[in-house]
């Protein structure tokens, strides 16, 4: 398994490409990475928070609104990042953009999605990563104790060791994916190149079924998942930082 270069990584992609077909009403002509949320975009919020934490490089992929994206990223600088973009003609999913970028996916690799903000402490999800010798770690929120806006994910089930043992569609309450990863090199020989491909729906179901280890960690006290990719999750965001309950530096 390849070595993390620090405490956590120092590459991460940003899945930014989707339609935000649901979200329209508010979003207007932006793509959703670009809404304004607390005072930033969602993106903005994101690349910050990745900074904070310690990676460098970012990957950002692209469909609708790629140009916009673009103009308000620039190469990162601004965010003290270096910022590189990949397009997709045809969407290619949360698990196909990681194999887009092969290349350069050589050492373990945070993946975070663009239309969510989540605040966890990267480090000890390198450290939980690396203890338990996992090909993907999976973030994982409670519904019962951590700050959120509904399920952003599926929720996923969990032994006393931390191995992924099973993904339940629905619920009231239990652990839910956060929408951010580590994930090693060698996940990506089991992502077809070129076609769409899911990482909840289609890697993970497979690890899983094929005995592969699949780890989950659950968010510090103190961490929130913010999914804003509807109307209603959006208001619900809104409500928290109104609130006090979360704050976005």
């Amino acid at each position: 398994m390849a070595s993390l270069s620090r405490e956590g990584p120092a590459k991460a992609l940003v899945l930014a490409a989707g339609l935000g077909s649901r979200i329209r009403t508010i979003a207007g002509d932006l793509p959703k990475p670009l809404i304004p949320f607390g005072g930033r975009s969602i993106l903005a919020h994101n690349l910050r928070w990745l900074q904070s934490s310690g990676v460098e490089e970012v990957w950002i992929n692209t469909h609708f609104g790629a140009a916009a994206i673009r103009e308000a990223i620039g190469d990162g600088s601004a965010f003290g990042l270096s910022v590189n973009y990949t397009f997709e003609p045809d969407l290619l999913g949360t698990a196909g953009a990681l194999a887009n970028i092969a290349s350069v996916a050589d050492q373990t690799m945070l993946v975070v999605y663009g239309d969510n903000i989540v605040r966890c402490d990267l480090g000890a999800l390198a450290r939980a990563h690396r203890a338990g010798a996992a090909l993907a770690t999976l973030c994982l929120f409670d519904q019962s104790r951590h700050a959120h806006t509904g399920i952003a994910g599926g929720r996923v089930v969990v032994d006393g060791q931390g191995l992924v043992t099973g993904f339940v569609e629905g619920g009231e309450a239990g652990l839910v994916n956060a929408g951010v990863y580590l994930v090693e090199p060698q996940l990506i020989d089991r992502i077809p190149p070129g076609r769409s491909f899911d990482f909840a729906r289609d890697v993970f179901p497979e690890m899983l079924a094929s005995g592969a280890p699949l780890r989950g960690h659950v968010l510090e006290p103190a961490g929130f998942c913010l999914g804003l990719d509807t109307p209603e999750s959006f208001r619900a965001g809104e409500a928290l930082l109104a609130t006090g309950r979360v704050t976005l530096s």
